[in-house]
C-alpha cells in the first residue's frame, strides 16, 4: 500500500471537501478511495500519510526565536535609543574628536538587557501556557499493525480505523462502520443542545462528543481539511491589534515629542547664540536622547504582564496572548455561550413541576415509571436526567424483573420496557415525546387538550416536556399488545445552570461588566436560562439581527438593539462574529466565552477571547485566555487580577511620562541658561538604576478598580507633565542653590 502513496488521488486536496465526496459515497467506496481496509493501517503508511497530509491539529505558526528576541528591540521607544547610538558613532566622530565608543556600548547594554529581560519574561510564560496547553491534547484508540493502540489524535491520517465509545470526543471526521447507531452531541459545532442520531455510513465530524454507543469509524478527512477548517479559515483571517500597542505608541510618541521639542530648543540656542563646541553641543542631545527615552517601558510592562500571566495560570485561567491581561482589565461586556458554559449541558427534570394525570398516583410513582423505562447504562443525556431524580439509581429495576427492552429510535420516538413486579403481575412503561405517548392511551381525547396546555406553559418557560405511560399486559408474554395504555404524567426537562453562575453573573455586574448570553438554542430557553441566573431576560431571536421581524423592535437600530439586549437565542457563528463586531464598534471592550468551533471566529474577533474547560482545540486555538475550571467564577477572579495589574500599569506610565519631561526640562533648563554640560554616560547610568529599581512596581500592591478600566492618556499626560515639571523646577533649583549662593559652602574655620 505504501507505494500507491505518491499517486496523486491521495494529495490532501484532491478529496477533501471540494474534491471527491467522501461523505456521501457508499462505505466500499471510501476504502477503496482512501486505499485502506477495515484492519487498518501499517505504521508505515501512516507515517507516510502523516507527512503528506500534516498532523491532526489546527495549524500553528513556527516561531523564530531570534527574530523574537529582536522583535523586543524594533519599537518607537527602542528605534530612538538605536539613533542615540548611531549618533555617539558617527555625529560624534564628526566633531573630530572620534567616536563616543563608551556612551555607544552603555546605550547597546541598555538595549540588550531590556530586551533579555522582556524575551525571559515572555517566553517562560509562553513556555508554561504550551505545557499546560498539551496536558489537554486528545487521545484516541486506533488500529495500526492489526492491533488497538492508545495514541494522541494528533497522528491520525486519512484511512486511520478508529473506535468511538460512550463519552469519547471524535477526534476527526469519519465515517461510521457496522454497528448500533450512536448518539452524537453536537453542541460544541452547531449550538444544539440534544444528541442527534448517527448510523453506518453517517458522517461525525472532529469535535462533537459520543453520548450513546459505540462504533469503529474510518478517518475520511483530519486537520486542516475537517470541519475545522471552515472555522479555521475564518478565525485565521481576522486580524486583531491590540489597545495595549496602541497605548505603548501614544505614550511613546508623547515622550518622543517632548525630547523634539527640548532637542530642537538646544540646537537653536547652544550653536547659533551661545557657540557651544560641536562635542558638548551633541553630547547635550544624547543626554535628552538617553535619560528622556522611557526604554524600560516595554521591559516593565512584559515583567508585570508576565507575573499576572503566572497568577491567572494558578488561578485556572492559561494566558495565551499577555496583553489580553490589561484587555480584560477594561472588559465591560462578556458575551456568555449558554449551553456546557453558564449551564452545565445535562439535562434535569424539576420535580416540583411534574404534572400527574392518572388518578392514584403521585410525582414520585410517575417518576420512577420513567425511571424504569430508562436505560441504567449506556444512558442518553434523558436516561440520565430520569435515573438522576432517584435517591439511588438502583431503584429503577428494584424488586421487578425485566423482560424486554425497547431502546429510542427515531421513528417511534420513545423507550420501553416490559417487566414483571414483585406480585407477579407484567407491566409495560414508556417514557418519550409526548405526542407519541398521547396517541397510545385510550384517554387522549378526553386529556389531549389540558396536555398541551401543560406543554405549551412548560414550553414558555423553556421546559421540555417528557410524557409518561403505562399498561398491563395481561397475556404475560413480551409480544403481547397489552391492555389500554393509561397517561401518567409529565415531566418537565431543563439543562441546569451552573451552581455558581448565578453569583458570577451577580458580581460580574456589581463589576461593572454587563453579561449578555448569546445561545444556538430556543428563544424561551434563553428566557428561562436568563431568569434563573438573574441576567434579564430581555432576549431576542437571531432574526432580530438581520432585521426581518416586523415588530417593535424594529424602532431600534441593530446596534442599540445588541446594546440593550440581555442576550440572543438560535444564533449562527456569523451572528456571534458580527455581535462582536457591532459591540466593538460602540466602543465596548468585550469578551467572548465559548466552547466550540460554531464560536471560533467570535472569540478570535473579541477583545477578550475565552475558552472554557473542555473546549474544541478551535476554540482554544482561537481564544487569548483558556480556562481549565468549568464555569464562570474563575473569569471574575481574573478580571480582578487584571484590574490590579493594569494599576500597576497605569502607575508606570506616569511615572515614565514623569521622568521624561523632568530630564528635558531639567537639562535643557541646565544647559542654555548655565550653559551646563552632563556626561551622557552618567545619564546613562542614571536611566539603567531608575529602570531597574521601578521593575519592582511589578509586585506592587494596589487595590484593583471597582468599575472596568481604561487608558485615560489625556490625564496620564497631564499628571506627569505636572509631576516632571515639580521635579525639574526642583532640580534646577538646587543647582542654582549649589551654583549661585552660599548656602552649601563650607566655611573656613
Amino acid at each position: 500500500m505504501a507505494e500507491d502513496l505518491d499517486k496523486p488521488l491521495l494529495d490532501p486536496e484532491n478529496f477533501n471537501r471540494e474534491g471527491i465526496d467522501l461523505e456521501r459515497i457508499p462505505l466500499e467506496e471510501v476504502f477503496e478511495q482512501l486505499r485502506t481496509s477495515r484492519g487498518g493501517l501499517s505504521s508505515e503508511d501512516a507515517e507516510a500519510r502523516l507527512i503528506i497530509f500534516g498532523p491532526n491539529k489546527l495549524e500553528e505558526k513556527p516561531e523564530n526565536k531570534l527574530l523574537k528576541f529582536l522583535s523586543f528591540m524594533w519599537n518607537p521607544l527602542s528605534w530612538v535609543m538605536e539613533a542615540a547610538a548611531v549618533m555617539a558613532i558617527v555625529l560624534a566622530n564628526g566633531g573630530g574628536e572620534g567616536p563616543d565608543w563608551q556612551d555607544f556600548v552603555g546605550i547597546l547594554c541598555l538595549l540588550i538587557i531590556n530586551s533579555t529581560i522582556s524575551f525571559i519574561e515572555e517566553n517562560n510564560a509562553g513556555d508554561a501556557a504550551a505545557a499546560l496547553m498539551a496536558r489537554l491534547a486528545p487521545k484516541t484508540k486506533v488500529l495500526r499493525d492489526g492491533h488497538w493502540q492508545e495514541q494522541d489524535a494528533a497522528i491520525l491520517v486519512p484511512g486511520d480505523i478508529i473506535s468511538i465509545k460512550l463519552g469519547d470526543i471524535i477526534p476527526a471526521d469519519a465515517r461510521l462502520l457496522e454497528g448500533d447507531p450512536l448518539k452524537i452531541d453536537q453542541s460544541a459545532l452547531t449550538g444544539e443542545s440534544l444528541p442527534v442520531t448517527k448510523r453506518t455510513g453517517d458522517e461525525v465530524f472532529s469535535g462533537s462528543t459520543c453520548k450513546h454507543g459505540e462504533i469503529e469509524a474510518v478517518v475520511i478527512a483530519t486537520g486542516v481539511h475537517s470541519f475545522f477548517g471552515k472555522a479555521a479559515h475564518l478565525v485565521d483571517s481576522t486580524e486583531v491589534i491590540g489597545h495595549f500597542q496602541k497605548v505603548l505608541t501614544s505614550i511613546g510618541n508623547f515622550c518622543i515629542c517632548s525630547i523634539a521639542v527640548g532637542m530642537i530648543l538646544e540646537i537653536i540656542v547652544m550653536f547659533p547664540i551661545q557657540h557651544r563646541s560641536y562635542r558638548k553641543g551633541i553630547n547635550n542631545l544624547l543626554v535628552l536622547l538617553i535619560g528622556g527615552i522611557p526604554i524600560a517601558m516595554p521591559t516593565v510592562l512584559s515583567v508585570t504582564l508576565a507575573i499576572g500571566s503566572h497568577r491567572l495560570s494558578q488561578q485556572g485561567a492559561i494566558t495565551k496572548r499577555m496583553t489580553a491581561i490589561e484587555e480584560m482589565a477594561g472588559m465591560d461586556v462578556l458575551c456568555s455561550d449558554k449551553t456546557g458554559t453558564l449551564t452545565l449541558n445535562r439535562l434535569t427534570v424539576d420535580r416540583n413541576l411534574v404534572e400527574v394525570f392518572a388518578k392514584d398516583m403521585d410525582k414520585d410513582t410517575v417518576v420512577l415509571l420513567a425511571a424504569r423505562a430508562s436505560r441504567l447504562e449506556n444512558q442518553d443525556a434523558i436516561d440520565a436526567a430520569i435515573i438522576n431524580m432517584l435517591a439511588d439509581p438502583k431503584e429503577a429495576r428494584a424488586n421487578i424483573t425485566e423482560v424486554h427492552f425497547l431502546p429510542f429510535n427515531p421513528v417511534d420516538k420513545r423507550t420501553a420496557i416490559t417487566y414483571i413486579d414483585s406480585n407477579g403481575n407484567w407491566i409495560r412503561a414508556s417514557k418519550g415525546a409526548p405526542e407519541q405517548i398521547l396517541n397510545l392511551c385510550q384517554e387522549k381525547e378526553e386529556i389531549a387538550g389540558k396536555v398541551h396546555a401543560i406543554i405549551d406553559k412548560f414550553a414558555e418557560r423553556g421546559l421540555r416536556s417528557l410524557g409518561v405511560a403505562y399498561q398491563e399486559v395481561p397475556e404475560q408474554t413480551k409480544e403481547s399488545p397489552g391492555g389500554p395504555w393509561t397517561f401518567c404524567g409529565l415531566l418537565p426537562l431543563f439543562d441546569p445552570p451552573r451552581h455558581d453562575s448565578a453569583e458570577t453573573i451577580r458580581r460580574a455586574l456589581n463589576l461593572g461588566v454587563c453579561v449578555k448570553m448569546i445561545t444556538g438554542d430556543q428563544l424561551a430557553i434563553a428566557k428561562e436560562t436568563g431568569r434563573r441566573l438573574g441576567m434579564g431576560t430581555n432576549m431576542y431571536p437571531s432574526s432580530s439581527l438581520l432585521g426581518r421581524e416586523k415588530d417593535e423592535n424594529e424602532v431600534l437600530p441593530v446596534d442599540e438593539l445588541i446594546e440593550k439586549a440581555d442576550g440572543f437565542a438560535g444564533v449562527f457563528p456569523e451572528h456571534k462574529y458580527e455581535i462582536v463586531r457591532i459591540l466593538q464598534e460602540k466602543k465596548h471592550v468585550c469578551g467572548m466565552t465559548g466552547d466550540g468551533v460554531n464560536d471560533a471566529p467570535a472569540l478570535k474577533k473579541a477583545d477578550i477571547g475565552i475558552a472554557v474547560a473542555d473546549a474544541t482545540d478551535a476554540a482554544r486555538s482561537a481564544a487569548d485566555i483558556v480556562l481549565t475550571e468549568p464555569g464562570l467564577s474563575v473569569i471574575i477572579s481574573a478580571v480582578l487580577t487584571s484590574r490590579a495589574i493594569f494599576q500597576r500599569m497605569k502607575n508606570y506610565t506616569i511615572y515614565a511620562v514623569s521622568i521624561t519631561i523632568r530630564i528635558v526640562l531639567g537639562f535643557v533648563l541646565l544647559a542654555l541658561i548655565w550653559e551646563y554640560d552632563f556626561p551622557p554616560f552618567m545619564v546613562l547610568i542614571i536611566a539603567i538604576l531608575n529602570d531597574g529599581t521601578i521593575m519592582t512596581i511589578s509586585k506592587d500592591r494596589v487595590k484593583p478598580s471597582p468599575k472596568p478600566d481604561s487608558w485615560k492618556l489625556n490625564e496620564i499626560f497631564a499628571t506627569g507633565v505636572v509631576i516632571g515639571t515639580y521635579l525639574a523646577l526642583v532640580t534646577v533649583l538646587f543647582y542654582w542653590a549649589i551654583d549661585g549662593t552660599t548656602f552649601f559652602q563650607v566655611s573656613e574655620l
